[in-house]
């Protein structure tokens, strides 16, 4: 296929249809409008739906809805829409409802500064919401692995019926590369039949796999949809001896699969004195910065993190267990740095953190390595 001019966002768009995306609610917020505008033009063209919602509230409640009755469905914003869309975020990681929320980060904290770079919604894609809770989120470093992180949100959405957070940043939507897309893309589809009479059916049954199926309302299965402590049929309860093990349940099905869910890049970080750990758009100053002091003779590993929640513990300790420092880069005052420290301990761990719209350079991160 022949290369093409494509920006993150386009990507994005481009990666939802490639994965079935066949409903799209949104508010127009920068930087991640070019989204919405580029869907609102593809979505028709493949029979999918486009709705311009009013507020952020209603946008990821149209995307709630459109997901239980059938459809492979995403929303898009940026820092002050994803704060509103947080209660919504919990209600879809309680009720098990499949769906994949895009947030392009730009400076805060409030209204910022529109157009400027920043991760300062990383913790809040863990914990924005309240209650505990399991959540996956997705951070691409380049237009391409927007296109692919993008199909990848979905088919974790569907295969562990969970809300999925694609986690980009300004200089990833708005930057502009040449990519060669492929023509087809593996993909996850929802079952919409069971092995089940309707009347037998529960859509919280607490399987072997641990991901019972969704049927699509309209298919002649009744069942309740709630955002309270539910049994196996959706009905509130109170019992303990049913909400633990749903809880338990809903952990399990990300706990189970980190094998499947965390993807990363590594590059000679095992046994390396120094080791940088990054992601999104900052993981490409990241890699320069470690080539360059690679020509310099330093022997220094690199970790580029595309899952970033749930939080790879064991691989960051394997990858640093001989490292005397460990160097973070981010754009915010040090978010997943307190994950890295959590795991390797304070002392061995050096930030480099910019809140301010700029970007982080590898002059910087080079400078931390001589430190």
């Amino acid at each position: 296929m022949t290369p093409v001019l494509m920006q993150g966002d386009e990507a994005c768009a481009e990666g939802a249809i490639a994965a079935g995306c066949n409903f799209f609610a949104a508010y127009p917020i920068t930087p991640a409008t070019e989204i919405a505008e580029h869907l609102a033009r593809r979505l028709p063209q493949v029979g999918g739906v486009f709705i311009q919602m009013e507020d952020e509230i209603a946008s990821i409640s149209a995307v709630i809805g459109a997901s239980v009755g059938g459809a492979k469905a995403m929303t898009a914003t940026s820092g002050p829409g994803f704060s509103l869309m947080q209660e919504n975020i919990g209600y879809a990681a309680m009720a098990e409802i499949p769906c994949v929320i895009v947030d392009v980060q730009r400076l805060g904290p409030s209204t910022g500064r529109p157009t400027s770079p920043s991760q300062g919604d990383v913790m809040q894609a863990r914990w924005g919401t309240h209650g505990d809770h399991p959540i996956i989120a997705l951070s691409p470093s380049s237009v391409l692995e927007t296109f692919e992180l993008t199909v990848t949100a979905f088919n974790f959405a569907e295969k562990y019926r969970t809300p999925v957070i694609l986690l980009m940043d300004e200089v990833v939507g708005h930057m502009r590369e040449g990519v060669e897309l492929p023509e087809s893309v593996e993909r996850v589809d929802r079952a919409e039949t069971t092995l089940v009479p309707p009347e037998w059916y529960k859509p919280y049954e607490n399987l072997p796999s641990d991901v019972p199926p969704l049927i699509p309302f309209g298919r002649g299965y009744r069942y309740h949809i709630t955002g309270l402590h539910h049994d196996e049929r959706g009905y509130p309860t109170e019992r303990l001896d049913e909400i633990n093990p749903w809880l338990e349940r809903i952990f399990r099905k990300i706990t189970r699969n980190l094998s499947d869910i965390l993807l990363y890049v590594e590059d000679g970080a095992e046994g390396a004195p120094t080791v940088v750990i990054a992601y999104g758009s900052v993981a490409r100053s990241a890699r320069h910065a470690v080539e360059i002091a690679r020509k310099q003779g330093r022997k220094v590993g690199f970790l580029q993190l595309k899952t970033i929640w749930p939080f790879p513990e064991e691989l960051v300790e394997t990858v640093t267990r001989q490292a005397r420092r460990v160097i973070v880069p981010e754009m915010n005052l040090g978010q997943l740095a307190l994950e890295v420290e959590r795991v390797v301990g304070r002392r061995r761990v050096r930030r480099v953190n910019r809140a301010d719209g700029e970007f982080i350079h590898p002059a910087e991160i080079l400078a931390a390595m001589r430190e």
